[in-house]
């Protein structure tokens, strides 16, 4: 076992979380991630197997040099696929606010994808990838200002910002590409503040030239209050607003940079920052957050290195035949799953995380420290991962059934799950959900539990799978406030209103999935030709009215020869999942007192309404922030408790 993190064990661990987590001792600035333009080429790529590949190592070959100097190109493969990336922060930030924005840039810019080259300004930082070298290009017919809108300034001002452009134009070729202006406005408190910079693969005229352009475009947006040129070698920015970063200190590994400052500024604003501080920068434009030590960090190093649950990227590469689609298990909206035999035999299931999304470093940091904490016969096993390589990889147990979706969803296959095979499912499902919410050492809320999260093994047997989006919180705890995540259709109305998540929204997703076990039917693919109401609505309806036979999935009564005592099963389980998808979430049982309602005889009562009676609250807009649902708990049903005498329990 080994008794210290050193620092290569910790690098990979970052790596595997994309650059987003890191540990530095310091001041912590403005990284200024978010995404000013992005912009995709027209031509797509040659041969995703090359070049996919080729854009992972350049990404990650840039990675080291951004870690080390703020800026860094790269050059992978040769033909049709060779990929040319550079990236650079701006000379204001700091390494730690430099990485970060390049983490974001880096996870963004594969949206160009299939198309082979793009390139992205952040306001802190620029990215771009090519299938040629674009590196001593300083102009091209992409280039333009972007201006902001809200407010016109006066005279004053313009003269000012037009005296900072100028001074950073000026300086900014003999000083590596880079300089800041600040211009005081007469008569007034605030300034005018520019910032310039050049890509250092530029010679000093090129820069001169880029600058230039850039200069003329952008004293074009006065008198707007803001103005940014985005051109082919270089940005520029003025501002009513002073967004640069504080002056680094000559002892910074930065380097001592020429600041342009024609007014004396009047406060400093210093954040005094705790050693061994974890910063994920995803959340807001400004970092807020203090963090007194790296303890999850460490966890997941020793989880990896002191218990063996590290894979050497090259034994999953050949063991999934470099990721053959013939091996190919599954695509989902977090990575592609793959089938392999390690050399021992054993048969894996490999899940490539490449082309991360915005939020995949998070996920993948839950997904292998939820999983690793927790053992139930009901949860996928997590064997380990890989972070040697160009690419994040979680290995897991290896299912031969793949997913419930692929069975009660198709007539055909769904012919395979007799009623006894989808209850044991149910049950088994229920299991592990008790587990998570109540029996582990941390409370575990999964938040997305659906049918394709579901896994069947060799006996058809149910494992929740995907902890991707998992959250843990203490026991004194009695919800947790966080950015909304999950499948609609199988989301709870108060964590899509108001993103309260307790265990209550993993029972409302597990009601829905009984509904769609029970019925054949997908819930969120309700509207159709067939009928208007969601799954949801429909069974209770016809619950109300007696009638919820016409909802059962015919293929339940094929190798049944019972019947009777099978829709008397059948009607009790319905029942549950209407008492779990209550509007009111302290209506809605537990999850142990859910698998106690559907292994004992005991009497049920009658279930409330669910959500969305109104189907308008159903049509959503773009973003979550819109949605707002009515959370008032209608009159109690009238449907009298409900007793299932004929009800077997296994």
């Amino acid at each position: 076992m080994r008794k210290h993190v050193t620092l290569v064990h910790f690098q990979c661990i970052l790596f595997c979380l994309g650059g987003f987590l890191l540990l530095r001792e310091g001041v912590v600035g403005d990284p200024r991630a978010q995404t000013v333009n992005i912009t995709c080429g027209r031509q797509l790529e040659h041969n995703s197997t090359i070049f996919v590949p080729n854009f992972v190592a350049t990404m990650e070959n840039i990675s080291e040099q951004m870690r080390s100097s703020g800026f860094g190109v790269a050059l992978t493969g040769s033909g049709p696929d060779q990929n040319y990336g550079l990236a650079q922060c701006y000379g204001d930030l700091s390494l730690l606010d430099c990485v970060l924005c390049y983490a974001e840039a880096r996870t963004i810019l594969p949206q160009c994808y299939p198309f082979n080259s793009g390139r992205i300004f952040l306001d802190g930082c620029f990215m771009r990838s090519e299938n040629y070298s674009f590196f001593e290009q300083y102009k091209g017919p992409e280039d333009k200002a972007v201006c902001g809108n809200a407010t016109q300034k006066t005279s004053t001002f313009q003269e000012s910002a037009r005296q900072a452009v100028s001074l950073a134009v000026a300086s900014a070729p003999n000083n590596k590409g880079y300089a800041r202006a600040q211009v005081p406005v007469s008569g007034t408190n605030e300034s005018a503040n520019v910032l310039a910079q050049c890509w250092r693969t530029l010679n000093a005229s090129s820069c001169t030239a880029c600058l230039e352009n850039a200069s003329s475009s952008i004293l074009g947006c006065l008198p707007w209050s803001e103005g940014r040129a985005l051109n082919t070698g270089c940005f520029m920015r003025y501002s009513d607003r002073d967004f640069l970063n504080k002056e680094q200190s000559s002892g910074s590994s930065r380097g001592t940079v020429i600041v342009i400052v024609v007014s004396v500024v009047s406060s400093l604003v210093v954040i005094a920052v705790g050693s061994a501080i974890g910063v994920y920068v995803w959340k807001h434009r400004y970092i807020q957050k203090k963090r007194k030590g790296s303890n999850d960090a460490e966890k997941l190093v020793k989880i990896l290195y002191d218990s063996s649950l590290n894979f050497k990227y090259s034994t999953l590469e050949k063991a999934t035949g470099s990721f053959d689609d013939a091996n190919k298990l599954g695509q989902g909206g977090f990575g592609s799953v793959y089938k392999g035999v390690l050399p021992d035999g054993r048969e894996i299931a490999v899940k490539r995380l490449f082309f991360n999304n915005r939020h995949r470093a998070a996920d993948f940091y839950n997904e292998v420290n939820m999983i690793s904490s927790v053992e139930h016969k009901n949860l996928v096993r997590l064997l380990g991962c890989s972070c040697s390589g160009p690419e994040s990889l979680l290995v897991y147990e290896f299912l031969p059934n793949k997913s419930l979706d692929r069975y009660i969803f198709d007539q055909i296959k769904g012919k395979a799950l007799t009623w006894d095979r989808r209850f044991e499912i149910i049950v088994g499902t229920a299991e592990g959900l008790a587990y998570l919410h109540e029996n582990s050492k941390i409370r575990i809320i999964h938040r997305d539990i659906k049918a394709s999260n579901i896994l069947l093994d060799s006996r058809l047997r149910s494992k929740i799978a995907d902890f991707g989006l998992a959250r843990s919180f203490q026991e004194d705890k009695s919800h947790i406030s966080t950015a909304i995540a999950g499948t609609l259709g199988y989301m709870a109305p108060e964590y899509l209103a108001h993103g309260q998540l307790t265990e209550k929204a993993d029972v409302y997703s597990f009601g829905v999935l009984i509904l769609e076990i029970v019925t054949g039917r997908q819930n969120n693919k309700s509207k159709s030709s067939d009928y208007t109401d969601s799954l949801v609505i429909l069974t209770w309806k016809k619950f109300q009215a007696r009638t919820i036979e016409e909802l059962f999935d015919p293929n339940l009564m094929l190798h049944d020869h019972h019947n009777s005592n099978v829709k008397s099963d059948i009607l009790r389980v319905l029942h549950v999942g209407l008492l779990c998808t209550q509007e009111s979430p302290s209506l809605r049982p537990t999850m142990s007192k859910a698998l106690q309602m559907l292994v004992t005889e005991e009497l049920l009562p009658a279930p409330a309404n669910p959500p969305f009676m109104d189907e308008s609250t159903l049509e959503l807009g773009d973003t979550c922030e819109d949605v707002s649902y009515p959370l008032n708990v209608g009159p109690p049903s009238s449907v009298a408790t409900v007793s299932y005498s004929s009800f077997r329990p296994r």
